[in-house]
């Protein structure tokens, strides 16, 4: 496909197509654009410093990550 004949099937998606192909192309080239990059203000804090690491440290069902998520899917899927 040539650069001419991507751009015209771009012309031709939906908006939200065309947005997710952009960010593609802006992921893809080393950049992101400005409508994919999360909007914050100031500096991020560091990410042990955010509330949720952790949240589930005394969880003792959750010890065996592997076996919780293999019950889950037996569960869940023995229902239909």
């Amino acid at each position: 496909m040539t650069e001419a004949q991507a751009a015209r099937e771009l012309a031709n998606l939906p908006q939200d197509a065309r947005r997710v192909v952009l960010d593609m192309i802006a992921i893809l080239g080393g950049h992101r654009g400005a409508a994919s990059q999360p909007k914050t203000k100031g500096k991020q804090p560091p990410l042990a410093e955010e509330k949720f690491i952790g949240m589930w440290r005394d969880r003792e069902d959750l010890a065996d990550s592997t076996a919780w998520v293999r019950a889950l899917r037996e569960r869940e899927w023995s229902r239909r």
